[in-house]
């Protein structure tokens, strides 16, 4: 039986707002070894924490975050409204920089970084990837790159990153031959576009399969092969006993 080690996908999600502070660390507290979330550039060039291009349904505010400045996102607050209410409300988008701060609070955690398409395309891909690195830089140990964009993989591999993810837009034959020529450390895919007949390609990699929240899954996708299970709820998934052995908790520092 393979146990697969549990990632915490934009930290906490079912309980906290995503990509922030306050739910990556809720995440560290409650036992996550991984933590992921994702990254998008400011108008100004600054890598800070956020999925979409738009505030919308993070903040409510109808506004594009690749068209503010780090100064103009002062006041704006990430609080998912629609499902925390006001439990929230002072919750702000965090820098990359700030996160580093967090991460190397947790020197046993590793976070996978996401490189988001949108300002690869806004603001090239060269340019987005050397300022994440370059914040990334004093956590550079427990961090990996991780993008859907097979060529900010190779681009961050060209700037001598030493671990990297790719992340599958489909589960299909290109897709394969695209994997054996990146050969990256992870392969990340959503496991609902996986055919229960298929076999997880060997390689290289290891496999990083998410939208699991039920840890019965997480169980079957680990003897198919999957090292890592990424999930939004993290706290209960590790309170399954064989996912919790493989968990980092506070008493094993």
């Amino acid at each position: 039986m393979n146990t697969p080690r549990l990632i915490a996908h934009r930290g906490y999600a079912k309980h906290y707002p995503e990509n922030t502070l306050t739910g990556i660390e809720a995440a560290l507290q409650a036992g996550a070894c991984f933590i992921e979330f994702d990254v998008q550039l400011t108008k100004d060039g600054v890598p800070v924490l956020c999925h979409d291009d738009t505030l919308t349904r993070t903040a409510g505010v109808e506004l594009r975050l690749l068209s503010l400045s780090l100064a103009q996102l002062e006041g704006i607050h990430v609080n998912e409204s629609a499902r925390f209410g006001d439990a929230f409300k002072d919750v702000a988008i965090p820098t990359l920089a700030e996160m580093v701060g967090l991460i190397q609070r947790w020197p046993h955690a590793t976070a996978f970084v996401e490189v988001k398409e949108e300002s690869l395309r806004e603001f090239g891909i060269e340019n987005t990837v050397k300022a994440v690195m370059k914040v990334l830089e004093p956590a550079r140990k427990q961090c990996v790159l991780i993008s859907y964009d097979k060529l900010a993989i190779r681009c961050a591999r060209a700037m001598g990153v030493h671990r990297i993810g790719w992340v599958l837009h489909e589960w299909n034959n290109a897709s394969r031959a695209t994997a054996t020529e990146l050969a990256p450390n992870y392969l990340f895919c959503n496991h609902t576009k996986i055919p229960a007949t298929d076999i997880l390609w060997p390689g290289p990699w290891r496999w990083a399969l998410y939208e699991v929240t039920n840890p019965e899954i997480a169980m079957v996708l680990g003897n198919r092969g999957a090292d890592l299970i990424e999930t939004m709820a993290i706290g209960e998934m590790l309170k399954y006993p064989p996912l919790r052995k493989r968990g980092c908790f506070a008493s094993d520092k």
